[in-house]
């Protein structure tokens, strides 16, 4: 229980006070992300730099997990190489949509978003920023994603 409530804590937080809530105009990449059943509307920037991500930003609205994921994966991104954003996806997408095992990696506070194992809805607000990654690191020229159409 205690761990339940250190992760709810790290969502709340990033809620109330977004790492990287910024446009990134020099940005190389761009995307649009859309979560239709909760409203979530958010762009994500991306810069990447011989390989690296030199910087992330996101501006939008949307619910609480949908801004704290976005917060707490343009935070863990800075400065990774595409491959190594490549593998945080999907080390952060299994735990969110795998077999509601919990925490137990060594995500450190993107292990606070395994809560939303088991319901659908909330998966779709916590992996709507790591879906835009993926396309902007995959399908650099695809300018917009929701999670209604994703696979």
């Amino acid at each position: 229980m205690e761990l339940e409530a250190f992760h709810q804590e790290i969502i709340l937080d990033h809620k109330r006070r977004p790492r990287h809530f910024r446009s990134l105009p020099g940005a190389t990449r761009r995307v649009e992300g859309n979560n239709p059943l909760c409203g979530d509307r958010l762009t994500f920037d991306i810069d990447v730099r011989d390989g690296r991500i030199a910087a992330a930003g996101f501006q939008g609205e949307g619910c609480a997990l949908a801004m704290a994921s976005a917060s707490l994966m343009t935070e863990a991104i800075q400065g990774l190489t595409v491959a190594e954003a490549r593998s945080l996806f999907t080390r952060v997408h299994d735990l969110m949509t795998g077999e509601c095992r919990g925490p137990g990696g060594d995500l450190g506070k993107l292990e606070a978003l395994s809560g939303v194992c088991g319901y659908p809805a909330r998966i779709k607000c916590a992996s709507l920023a790591w879906q835009a990654l993926r396309t902007a690191l995959e399908a650099p020229e695809k300018r917009e994603i929701s999670t209604e159409l994703e696979p």
